[in-house]
């Protein structure tokens, strides 16, 4: 149970419509997970039923549309660094063609849903576009629950962890220790490290809406405590 002078913290991010769908010049259909934009403006993207592809080629949206994905490299297990043509941002371009990356548990027959999957597989404080999948564990909150909390004496902060390709990976190795984590992109803002460093100085509880807020307060408090922001 919560109590009074608790601190939790929320994940904001947001998932963007990362599924896709293309089609190669020779008519083979492909399907396609957005993974991050680098800062070059080039993408990497998780490819299925790309075994033929080749660097060079260039693959046309379905449903269709002006930008194309040209192939630039492939990363090995799925992955690649294609770049859009003409160039164009990742979100701009995911808003028009791409569709909700829903769980494997969640079958949709009907694309027309994707509009109402795009609001509803969403926390209500998501803010920052980049996840390809919610952080589950903060589904259940509504404005009406996050208003009562506050009511009831229990802050909120927030920070960031855009979800990625290593939640749909599954374990391989023999050992824990040898199976290779996909690194997210994360941030934690001045006003969560405060918020978390002065509820340990007042010996408040600090408790972490999810594994993706887990995360980050585990890798900033790995740098150093009293909590730093930063971001990675």
């Amino acid at each position: 149970a919560l109590h009074r002078d608790d601190l939790l913290v929320l994940n904001d991010t947001r998932v963007v419509p990362a599924k896709f769908f293309c089609r190669r010049e020779t008519g083979g259909r492909v399907e396609g997970l957005f993974l991050s934009e680098r800062a070059d403006g080039a993408w990497e993207v998780l490819l299925k039923n790309a075994g033929k592809c080749r660097a060079g080629e260039q693959l046309a949206f379905q449903p269709e549309d002006a930008t194309r994905l040209a192939l630039r490299e492939n990363l090995g297990e799925g992955r690649w660094l294609v770049a859009p043509a003409p160039p164009a941002p990742a979100e701009t371009v995911l808003q028009r063609v791409g569709v909700t990356p829903l769980p494997p548990y969640i079958h949709r027959a009907d694309a027309a849903r994707d509009a109402a999957d795009r609001a509803r597989y969403q926390t209500v404080y998501a803010a920052r576009p980049g996840a390809v999948a919610a952080p589950t564990a903060g589904l259940h909150f509504t404005p009406e629950l996050l208003a009562a909390l506050e009511d009831a004496g229990i802050a909120t902060t927030r920070l960031t962890l855009h979800v990625g390709m290593g939640t749909f990976a599954p374990v391989k190795a023999e050992t824990v220790a040898q199976h290779r984590m996909h690194a997210e992109w994360y941030e934690l803002p001045p006003a969560a490290a405060e918020a978390v460093n002065a509820a340990r100085r007042d010996g408040r509880r600090v408790v972490a809406v999810g594994t993706t807020s887990v995360r980050v307060l585990e890798t900033a408090a790995r740098q150093q405590l009293p909590l730093a922001p930063g971001s990675g």
